[in-house]
């Protein structure tokens, strides 16, 4: 049987204090992330350096903090927040 919810139950926040905080430093790892695909122009249009510009930092490690960052958000908006009930 399903229990009937009262009105204090369908006034709670859906997602807790803890749920923003993670979608904060999730948001923060994206920018991280693609602040470590910045650069790598040339100051001469007519140079062409490809170590700079497919160095492993931007080609690799960034894409994965990205992602991370990404993974930590969808985590974060999941995740239950937890209830009174559950901290007994």
């Amino acid at each position: 049987m399903m229990k009937n919810k009262t009105k204090a139950d369908d006034s709670r926040m859906p997602m807790g204090r803890q749920n923003y905080v993670l979608m904060a430093v999730g948001f923060a790892i994206i920018v991280i992330g693609f602040a470590l695909m910045l650069g790598g122009g040339s100051a001469d249009p007519d140079v062409f350096d490809g170590g700079r510009l497919f160095s492993f930092r931007r080609v690799t490690l960034a894409p994965i903090v990205v992602l991370a960052g990404f993974g930590l958000e969808a985590y974060a908006i999941m995740m239950r927040p937890k209830t009174a009930d559950s901290k007994k």
